[in-house]
């Protein structure tokens, strides 16, 4: 998991959930960045090399050797401008990630999700597509709670990563 961060509006970080700046290996996500019209902006996303058939590579990701293929999928929103969004619902802070750019091409995909009581149908959608599984978070609850399911295809080679 990683996230751009933005240092008094001038520069960007792509630093990973232990702290590590990965900024150097994908230089083209942070100009991407940079170029997103709101001056400061947190966001928490993924970073994922993509098969041919659309799938997150994680060996493939980790060898170095496709680090051009990179694109941030980014999927929540912790501060806009100078306005910390950590406590509002997960829902608002989504709609407010809506507003940044999307496009494969441009480096930075702001990740689809699905509303409603389609958790167990989308797990079995999943498995069948051999993604790695599902999170599924409250719409109302405030960012990184605890109380985040995350579902693993027992299948998919990620299984048993201990640190994801």
């Amino acid at each position: 998991m990683h996230e751009v961060k933005y240092d008094d509006g001038k520069d960007v970080q792509l630093l990973s959930r232990s702290g590590l700046d990965w900024t150097w290996r994908f230089p083209w996500i942070a100009e991407t960045a940079l170029k997103i019209r709101h001056s400061q902006f947190v966001i928490d996303g993924e970073i994922c090399v993509l098969d041919v058939q659309g799938i997150s590579d994680f060996n493939a990701l980790h060898s170095n050797k496709y680090n051009d293929e990179a694109q941030l999928y980014a999927f929540d929103l912790f501060a806009f401008g100078r306005e910390d969004l950590r406590d509002q619902p997960l829902l608002d802070r989504k709609a407010q990630l809506d507003k940044l750019p999307r496009g494969r091409a441009q480096g930075i995909f702001v990740a689809p999700f699905e509303r409603g009581e389609i958790g167990p149908d989308l797990f079995t959608a999943a498995c069948r597509m051999r993604l790695e599984g599902i999170v599924s978070k409250h719409r109302q609850r405030r960012a990184k709670t605890c109380d985040w399911i995350k579902v693993k295809n027992r299948q998919h080679p990620a299984y048993g990563r201990v640190a994801d």
